[in-house]
C-alpha cells in the first residue's frame, strides 16, 4: 500500500502518518529524514543535496525524487510506505509518478487531512516550547502545570517564531498556492481520500483506516 499524506502545516498529517505506518507495518518516510540520512552517510545524492541546502536553496525536484526512489527500493518498502512532506507541488508529483512508473508502481491513496486555516492558526499559535529540554505544550490542549513554566525542567516556555500567528498565516498562504493543486491532481487520478482533521486524533485515524481497509 503506497500512501501520500496531504494537509496544511499543523493539520496533523505527520501524527496520522506515524499511526498508519505502525498499523500497516510500512515505513513512514519524510524527505527531511531522507536528506539527513544521505548527508550523514555521505552518499553521492546526499553530497549533491547538501550543496543546495548549504546555500539555503531548495533541493531540485528531480534530485529529491531520486533520493526518495532510492529509499523506496529498500527491503522494508516491499509492502508499501507512507510519504509525508512529498510531493508538495505538481512538478514534484509528476516527477514521482514518472519514477514510480519506471519501477512498475503507482500511488494507491493520497489522504488529505482537512483542517480550516483558522483552526490551524489557533492550534499552532497556542503551542509553547521549552528550549532547555525540548518538551512541548499547548495552552489549551496540553497546558503546563504552572503558566509558561516547563513541568519537566522548570525552564521558561516560549512561543517559537514558527508558531506565531503571522508566520503560520504566511506558511498557509504558500501551502494553498503550491500544494492545494495536488488535491485536484490526485482527484483526477482517482486516488484522493478526504478526512476531517478537526476531530479527535483517534477519530481521524479510524476514518483513515475505514478508507485504507483493515
Amino acid at each position: 500500500m503506497k500512501i501520500i499524506m496531504l494537509g496544511a502545516p499543523g493539520a496533523g498529517k505527520g501524527t496520522q502518518a506515524k499511526q498508519i505506518a505502525e498499523k500497516y507495518h510500512i515505513p513512514h518516510i519524510s524527505t527531511g529524514d531522507i536528506f539527513r540520512a544521505n548527508i550523514k552517510n555521505g552518499t553521492e545524492l546526499g553530497k549533491e543535496a547538501k550543496k543546495y541546502m548549504d546555500q539555503g536553496m531548495l533541493v531540485p525536484d528531480e534530485l529529491t525524487t531520486n533520493l526518495l526512489v532510492d529509499r523506496i527500493k529498500d527491503a522494508d518498502c516491499e509492502n508499501g510506505y507512507v510519504l509525508d512532506g512529498f510531493p508538495r507541488t505538481i512538478p514534484q508529483a509528476e516527477c514521482l509518478d514518472r519514477a514510480l512508473e519506471g519501477l512498475g508502481e503507482k500511488i494507491d491513496f493520497a489522504v488529505n487531512v482537512e483542517v480550516p486555516d483558522e483552526n490551524i492558526i489557533r492550534r499552532m499559535s497556542g503551542r509553547r516550547a521549552c528550549l532547555s529540554c525540548g518538551a512541548t505544550y499547548h495552552i489549551q490542549y496540553n497546558p503546563p502545570k504552572a503558566e509558561n513554566v516547563c513541568d519537566a525542567c522548570g525552564s521558561q516556555l516560549v512561543l517559537r517564531d514558527d508558531d506565531k500567528a503571522e508566520t503560520v498565516k504566511k506558511r498557509l498562504d504558500v501551502y494553498h498556492a503550491q500544494t492545494q493543486p495536488l488535491i485536484d491532481y490526485y482527484t483526477e487520478k482517482g486516488v484522493l481520500a478526504q478526512v476531517d482533521g478537526t476531530q479527535e486524533i483517534d477519530k481521524v485515524f479510524s476514518d483513515i483506516v475505514a478508507i485504507l481497509g483493515e
